[in-house]
């Protein structure tokens, strides 16, 4: 791994916020505050002492524009309500707190991204709601409001000059959102392993986009066998071959076998694995810059031992 870069030695940056926790949901709603509450609880472990943490600065609305138009971006915010909860998706509810808890993701995001690229902290971890993947350039989708992963790709290329960023996504739901936003473009290459046929329908072998799309679909059932085969086998040559300017990964942690909304076996074991083999491919391609956004993951317990072993990984930098 790389010389820590961080400020005294500390390698990884947690970015968090309040307002992730106001974007509320129905009850008995999968995608609820729990997650982050579950999450935090985990890294109060004396093991996380060494994680540096900040809060999430507040984005302006134009950031959103780096991935989605204008009129989506004004569309979600008139749909906001003042009290109570609205459906922008079948799947998607937005509350009274939802737009700041997206504006924090957005600033999150770019945080992550300045901070990486200026080598303040070798890598970040944005622990953000709601999650971005399946959010495609004109639709609300899966939970997913903006398109997370989409717009610090994006940002990294204005703002940071970055010709190419590879996105690697393990939310055990494909994440068509990133798909379609990057399907013609080249400079962004977008792997995923996911399972199939599951929610919402896309990520199928041969779909390629502009020959920078790599799914390696999973089948109900699979564990750690077939996920480090796909990984092996079809994500880690791609992104080694693309030789990228960042590393993106989008972080679901719903593939682990306690979690209700999928059938993926994996443990948290296997999240750390998949970290050490980005981290390895991100120092040598990247000067280690890594960023890790959360996405999925709806059982407590499964979503905290996974992060936190995720996360352990990264601070070994």
């Amino acid at each position: 791994m790389s010389p820590a870069a961080g400020r005294g030695g500390v390698t990884t940056l947690l970015l968090h916020h309040s307002d992730f926790l106001e974007h509320l949901t129905a009850p008995g709603h999968p995608e609820r505050p729990d997650r982050l509450k579950a999450l935090h609880a985990a890294l109060d472990h004396e093991a996380f002492a060494g994680l540096a943490r900040e809060e999430a600065p507040m984005a302006e609305p134009e950031i959103g524009l780096l991935a989605h138009p204008e009129a989506y971006v004004d569309k979600v915010r008139s749909a906001i309500p003042e009290v109570g909860l609205a459906r922008i998706d079948a799947d998607t509810v937005v509350s009274p707190g939802s737009w700041n808890a997206a504006m924090r993701g957005l600033g999150a995001v770019c945080r992550a991204v300045d901070t990486v690229n200026r080598r303040e902290f070798s890598n970040a971890f944005v622990a953000l709601r709601p999650p971005g993947h399946h959010a495609e350039r004109d639709q609300a989708m899966g939970f997913c409001i903006f398109n997370n992963a989409a717009i610090a790709a994006r940002y990294a290329q204005r703002e940071h000059g970055m010709e190419r960023v590879a996105i690697v996504d393990w939310d055990v739901h494909h994440g068509n959102g990133t798909q379609d936003i990057f399907w013609t473009d080249p400079s962004v290459l977008y792997c995923s392993t996911h399972q199939m046929p599951l929610y919402p329908g896309t990520g199928a072998l041969t779909e390629t986009g502009a020959g920078n799309i790599c799914n390696a679909p999973l089948s109900a059932g699979d564990g750690t066998e077939m996920f480090r085969e796909a990984f092996c086998e079809r994500i880690l040559p791609r992104v080694k071959d693309f030789a990228p300017d960042l590393i993106i990964v989008s972080a679901g942690f719903d593939a682990h076998q306690r979690d209700p909304l999928a059938e993926i076996n994996l443990s948290h074991e296997d999240f750390a694995w998949a970290t050490g083999k980005l981290m390895d491919l991100a120092d040598h391609h990247c000067e280690g810059r890594l960023v890790s956004l959360l996405e999925g993951g709806y059982d407590l317990r499964g979503l905290a031992v996974s992060a936190a072993a995720h996360i352990r990984m990264l601070m070994s930098a």
